[in-house]
């Protein structure tokens, strides 16, 4: 056992770690986010809104119209224009994508990741699919 964890301190370079909070806000602080009207008016301005929640989410909850569904492990290599295994409609780091997951964590950091690949536009939905739903938008079950 070494000596930090007989001591119960922290692994060397712990101390310049950030919590999940901290790097939420970081993360966010790079890029506008869009509520659920602002989804959909960019959905119908051509945005690309991308659901990448777990199949059981989407089987109990039901789809938002239009969505293309990725789920989380995929999407940088689905939406990378430059990609071996990207889908049809990644057709160029300008596009307008929203990521939408169940309440709007996940769907944060996907976007940082995104953005990492020059995905420039990329956003995601406050509140995730929850608050569109919410919100009384259209779900398809």
């Amino acid at each position: 056992m070494s000596d930090n964890h007989r001591a119960g301190t922290e692994p060397a370079g712990a101390e310049s770690a950030i919590g999940i909070d901290e790097l939420l806000e970081q993360v966010r602080a790079g890029y506008v986010r869009f509520g659920p009207q602002e989804t959909t008016a960019a959905a119908a301005d051509g945005a690309l809104l991308v659901d990448i929640r777990y199949a059981e989410l989407r089987e109990r909850d039901g789809l938002i119209p239009g969505a293309l569904v990725i789920e989380r492990n995929e999407l940088e290599w689905r939406l990378d224009p430059r990609g071996s295994h990207r889908a049809p409609q990644a057709v160029s780091h300008d596009l307008r994508i929203v990521v939408i997951c169940n309440e709007g964590y996940a769907s944060s950091l996907a976007v940082a990741s995104l953005r990492q690949l020059g995905l420039h536009r990329a956003t995601d939905l406050i509140g995730g699919f929850q608050a569109w739903r919410a919100a009384g938008l259209p779900v398809e079950v």
